[in-house]
């Protein structure tokens, strides 16, 4: 059963005011995957515990760091559906997972941060993660 619409807002308005863009569509997906020539970070969305306490605010930090992606977006699972099936469907046989990220640069997956390396972490840590990939990946 989806959860209230009114409850999940504030959700979808965290990733929205990193400047992340909410791909709620499988058309806004592929549109959104189409620009394979800069990088990207896929966020997956969700209303657990470890999505608001450590993923949303690990990755709000992250994205203050020099290197960041190009573009952030973002689906919600359990909300989004067809969006967040038609997005996993790039990743092949990586398995479902939320909250997750995928980094992609020039259309390959470079970096994905499973629900396992989020959950049980603090934000800080969660960053700190991300700024690593970020460093890798995203710089010139």
């Amino acid at each position: 059963m989806p959860y209230d619409p009114a409850l999940v807002a504030p959700m979808r308005e965290d990733m929205v005011t990193l400047g992340a863009g909410e791909l709620t569509t499988a058309e806004e997906v592929d549109a959104f995957m189409a620009d394979s020539s800069v990088t990207a970070l896929l966020f997956v969305n969700s209303v657990c515990g470890c999505a608001a306490g450590s993923a949303r605010p690990g990755l709000r930090m992250a994205l203050g760091n020099e290197s960041r992606p190009d573009r952030v977006a973002t689906v919600f699972a359990g909300q989004d559906v067809e969006a967040t099936q038609k997005m996993r469907g790039y990743f092949g046989d990586i398995p479902p997972s939320s909250p997750s990220a995928y980094l992609v640069r020039d259309g390959e997956l470079v970096h994905f941060w499973p629900r396992h390396q989020i959950e049980g972490r603090d934000a800080p840590a969660v960053a700190f993660g991300f700024v690593t990939a970020f460093d890798e990946h995203c710089g010139n």
